[in-house]
């Protein structure tokens, strides 16, 4: 039985590095129906420019393709699946290791699968060589009320 969601969205564009703002912002815009924290935004905003980013760099190098991503809003999480149809991924755990990189010309850190893990709730990487990869992430936002509890808890202590 398919997933029942609060909303969802679809972007598909150019794998331009120039859109990789465009993605970033459009992806913020979506999960603030979720009220997040500044923090809580800045975290899938990153995670979303460095998913884009290894599509456009590393799924389709120097050739032009298609970035897609589907977003969903279920309770008070965000669910998104970022895709190319690109060159995909022989080796994902290789990929995965801190600082690994297919272009050490670039100045590139080797850290994006890093980085999405810890901005992000959840992470996984489906790839098939010749076909493409797709990146599963998700976060979960909290409720106002932990929010205010929270904040309420640091000015109690001090």
């Amino acid at each position: 039985m398919k997933d029942i969601f609060e909303n969802e969205m679809k972007l598909e564009f150019i794998s331009r590095s120039s859109n990789e703002a465009f993605a970033r912002v459009t992806v913020a815009a979506f999960a603030a129906q979720l009220d997040p924290t500044i923090e809580e935004l800045s975290d899938i905003k990153t995670a979303v420019s460095e998913a884009v980013t290894n599509c456009i760099i590393h799924g389709y190098e120097n050739k032009q393709g298609i970035v897609k991503i589907v977003g969903h809003l279920k309770e008070n999480e965000i669910i998104l699946e970022i895709s190319d149809t690109g060159k995909g991924i022989e080796n994902i755990n290789m990929a995965k290791e801190p600082l690994y990189t297919t272009k050490p010309n670039l100045e590139r850190s080797g850290m994006g699968f890093t980085i999405m893990e810890s901005f992000m709730d959840t992470m996984e990487i489906e790839s098939i060589v010749g076909l493409g990869t797709k990146i599963t992430m998700s976060k979960k936002i909290k409720p106002k009320i932990e929010k205010e509890d929270e904040d309420f808890q640091m000015i109690t202590k001090d």
